[in-house]
């Protein structure tokens, strides 16, 4: 039997149209970029995927599911991930496109490729980008090879993504923890289209609706049932992946909104039944938009009044405004201000962005003092610089966040960056000598994965408004391709979705 030759890599940001912070190579290199033989043992069961991210995610997916097989070679490429910001400069992506292209072609004789792609990706003067992605690896294997993806939950699916792919395969959970299952799925589809010599049948929808389902959540009501639902699927052995995306957005592209994308193994029409069914679910939750957030001056009144919480353990604070996590700049000042304002009984640890701040300031030993002006440069359209003066408690320079120091503001302990201010795990502040447990309350620039790694110690979670980048509602601003729920009244999605998928021509 021949060896079957299976190349897989990752290109992947999740870009915020509203950041002004652009993307570098600079960000893939100190965040993630590893290939060839190091790519290979950090995909392994052995290695660390995204080191200080997530241990086993998609390529190790990959890799499992390819090793299973005595006939298949898997070779890996490159991966180069980069936390969530600004579009990425032109420069960089066309130098990406040349890597993956360059070594899609040393490799010769493909039979397929994996790709992980977020599906959100954001690109200075380029339309679609995880599209040209998936064109470059057509182009490079001269269309002989089957390209399959893997998409975060939060992907914006288009037309022309689903026309060159042959197999799109998405996160079934919201916070996301099913990475390495996604990249065993994705796998498996590619597999069973080789031997069977003929893609799937795939099938989509594409909803005019930005924003509804509560929360999102996968546990919880409205959304729980579509989860369900999607689990389900996965266990009918005609169904080779379903799934729901509930978009991005704060992403420029004009058709944006939630998508459900089913593929079977040769059964066109239950492609298209089960994917109609799926928009049917998700249009039906559509009126349950998310909670109300707090204000500041609320989320400190409450924290102040959940003293068991308090005592038992934190009241974590999301600063909904400005989640570093969906590409916000995270220099945002408010929710510092208002904590050393409104909150000084309180002992709160709070974390900021500013490569200025820390260049003025690394020089100061640590005990040292230290004042001057804090945030609001990089994105100065949203937020204002604030003065401080305090005491340095800890520097350390992390492999991907670069410089980072501790400051003593009296009630306040704040954690500057040199690069992004990524809190999202209680280690963001431990590894700088700041115990989460200790603290009355703590910020996080964060939606939902916060969620899983403050678990055991979060008594309350407070969502809280301070203007921002990711306001749920900066996305109204943009130019969509027509009426857009819940910033305009749409009655129905079908007609829009005909439109998006090319309808008249299919």
């Amino acid at each position: 039997m021949a060896t079957r030759r299976i190349a897989y890599a990752r290109i992947a940001q999740e870009s915020n149209c509203f950041s002004p912070v652009l993307t570098t190579m600079e960000d893939f290199e100190r965040t993630h970029f590893l290939e060839g033989a190091r790519l290979a043992y950090a995909a392994s069961k052995a290695g660390e995927e995204v080191e200080g991210f997530v241990k086993h995610a998609e390529l190790t997916g990959f890799v499992d599911e390819l090793s299973r097989r005595a006939d298949v070679e898997a070779i890996p490429l490159f991966s180069a991930w980069a936390i969530p910001g600004g579009p990425i400069e032109k420069a960089t992506f066309d130098h990406l496109l040349e890597r993956l292209e360059t070594g899609l072609r040393a490799a010769m004789d493909l039979d397929g490729v994996l790709l992980s792609l977020h599906g959100a990706m954001g690109v200075v003067g380029v339309r679609d980008p995880d599209t040209e992605i998936v064109r470059v690896a057509k182009r490079a294997t001269k269309g002989r090879a089957r390209v399959v993806v893997t998409h975060d939950l939060h992907a914006n699916i288009t037309r022309e993504r689903v026309d060159a792919c042959d197999g799109i395969v998405g996160y079934r959970t919201n916070p996301h923890r099913d990475h390495r299952r996604t990249g065993q799925t994705a796998a498996r589809m590619l597999l069973s289209s080789l031997a069977r010599s003929q893609a799937p049948e795939t099938a989509w929808r594409s909803l005019p609706m930005l924003l509804g389902g509560g929360t999102t959540v996968d546990l919880l009501p409205p959304v729980r049932s579509i989860f369900s639902r999607l689990t389900a699927l996965h266990r009918d052995p005609r169904v080779l992946a379903a799934n729901v995306y509930f978009c991005h957005p704060w992403n420029d592209e004009k058709r944006l909104g939630w998508s459900t994308l089913v593929s079977t193994n040769g059964d066109a029409r239950l492609a298209e039944e089960l994917a109609d069914e799926l928009a049917e679910r998700c249009w039906a939750v559509r009126h349950q938009q998310p909670p109300r957030f707090h204000s500041i001056r609320e989320a400190i009144e409450i924290a102040r009044a959940s003293r068991v919480a308090r005592k038992l353990g934190v009241v974590v604070m999301a600063d909904t405004s400005d989640v570093v996590s969906a590409g916000a700049p995270g220099d945002n000042t408010r929710m510092l201000a208002g904590l050393l304002t409104d909150g000084r009984d309180l002992k709160s640890f709070v974390p900021l962005r500013d490569p200025a701040a820390i260049a003025a300031f690394w020089a100061t030993p640590i005990g040292g003092s230290v004042a001057g002006k804090v945030g609001g440069t990089l994105d100065p359209s949203r937020g204002r610089p604030l003065e401080i003066d305090g005491k340095v408690l800890e520097k350390r320079v992390h492999p991907s966040l670069g410089k980072m120091m501790a400051l003593d503001l009296g009630s306040v302990k704040l954690v500057i960056t040199d690069g992004h201010a990524m809190a999202v795990k209680p280690a963001f502040y431990s590894d700088m000598g700041l115990d989460p447990w200790r603290a009355d309350v703590v910020v996080v620039k964060n939606f939902f994965p916060f969620r899983i790694f403050f678990a055991p110690m979060a008594r309350r979670v407070l969502y809280v408004e301070t203007e921002g980048t990711t306001d749920l509602d900066a996305a109204f601003e943009l130019e969509f391709d027509g009426p857009m729920w819940p910033r305009d009244v749409v009655h129905e999605w079908r007609s829009r979705d005909r439109e998006r998928r090319g309808f008249a021509a299919h």
